[in-house]
């Protein structure tokens, strides 16, 4: 009889999504109870009591602040991301930030919004009225982006193609994304060489301790005068004082950012959107088709990619019989499980492992069946946080 799954979802997820979620083996819905997965956008996850019967949580998107990730960590359940699924839709925001502040687009609307009287009254108000809103153009000028995950690698190609030049700065880009990014991109070797000369600065990167503050008074102190700082990252990453206090000295030209807040109301030369980042229909799709994809490859196969706190691990299926071991990155784990299988005389058919800072995780085939009995001394082992049988249905 073929396994059958029950998915609950916290917030509306996409239905082009959530359809690749075959209808025989899955129950999907927000009454769902005893999930076997969570699948979430923006609900915020840290307070909630989280089922016993989860195995898996899926964010919807890219960031996973909103997700008790180490509680989960420490249970052994991988939580899944749609890193890059929404690159496009963030990229094009960026441009359009780009050309609101270059252009004064904002200001020029609000002054044409205002015009009242006959044609010819308006047109000469507008012709009276056009060169306090006169721009710059993007060719030619360089953009610095700080951050060249798939979104940051998209905008530098959006921009060389508009005719800019660009320095990245990214000390954490993976050999796969150096391979992607294109060589006419300058590598900075600092925050500060990037800000020293951009005409545009993007930020690109995740929420952590370590760009909590990142642009703060001292690095905008090293911009150039006139520059344009853009966030469509986290708030957080941005010290928003230090942004005014520059904004009044007339060193920034503008900041365009997509996280309102109450100090950014009603200033001058800030332009704040909605958080719309990734707020269209295709990038909605493509986040949730790619977490739906990711969440049935593990339930189903154990099969991981694009988690944040999981090794990546795919391993084609040669036998019927497959054990799935979460556990701590310690001496020994593998030698304690193949041991204990091996003791109850199961062969093993293919074993991998691989690890990613304190966790590490295992996947076995296996010549027959293990045992429930088995399953429960390998999860007995020290060290072991999560033991699943994955039989083919």
């Amino acid at each position: 009889m073929a396994n059958h799954y029950r998915i609950l979802t916290l917030n509306k997820i996409s239905a082009s999504g959530l359809k690749r979620f075959p209808a025989a083996t899955y129950t999907v819905g927000a009454e769902v109870t005893d999930p076997e997965a969570i699948l979430v956008r923006s609900q915020v996850m840290h307070d909630m009591e989280i089922p016993a019967s989860v195995k898996a949580i899926a964010r919807a998107g890219a960031g996973t602040n909103n997700v008790p990730v180490a509680k989960m960590s420490a249970r052994g359940i991988p939580v899944f991301n749609a890193a890059g699924a929404n690159a496009n839709a963030v990229n094009e925001l960026v441009v359009a930030g780009m050309l609101l502040a270059s252009r004064n687009i904002v200001p020029a609307l609000q002054f044409v919004a205002g015009l009242q009287g006959e044609d010819e009254l308006i047109h000469k108000l507008v012709e009276d009225g056009k060169k306090h809103y006169a721009g710059i153009e993007l060719r030619g000028r360089t953009l610095g982006i700080i951050g060249l995950g798939a979104i940051g690698r998209l905008v530098a190609d959006t921009a060389l193609k508009l005719g800019m030049h660009v320095y990245g700065f990214d000390p954490e880009i993976t050999i796969e994304g150096a391979w992607s990014l294109s060589s006419q991109v300058k590598k900075a070797q600092s925050v500060e060489e990037l800000l020293k000369h951009s005409d545009f600065v993007t930020l690109h990167v995740p929420l952590l301790e370590a760009t909590r503050g990142l642009i703060n008074e001292q690095r905008i102190a090293s911009m150039k005068s006139g520059s344009v700082l853009l966030n469509f990252s986290r708030d957080a990453i941005v010290e928003n004082d230090a942004v005014l206090a520059s904004l009044a000295a007339k060193r920034l030209r503008a900041y365009v950012c997509d996280f309102p807040a109450q100090k950014l109301q009603g200033q001058a030369n800030v332009l704040t959107l909605p958080h719309l980042g990734a707020s269209t229909e295709e990038a909605e799709d493509n986040c949730a088709s790619m977490v739906v994809d990711q969440v049935r490859e593990y339930l189903e196969h154990g099969n991981i990619t694009n988690t944040v706190n999981f090794p990546t691990l795919v391993m084609p299926r040669e036998s019927a019989h497959r054990l799935a071991v979460a556990n701590a990155n310690v001496p020994n784990m593998l030698g304690q499980i193949s041991s204990t299988l091996a003791a109850s005389g199961i062969n093993i058919h293919t074993m991998m492992n691989k690890s990613r800072g304190e966790m590490a995780y295992t996947l076995v085939d296996t010549d027959s069946s293990v045992p429930d009995a088995l399953i429960a001394q390998i999860a007995a082992i020290e060290g072991v946080l999560m033991v699943r049988s994955l039989p083919l249905a």
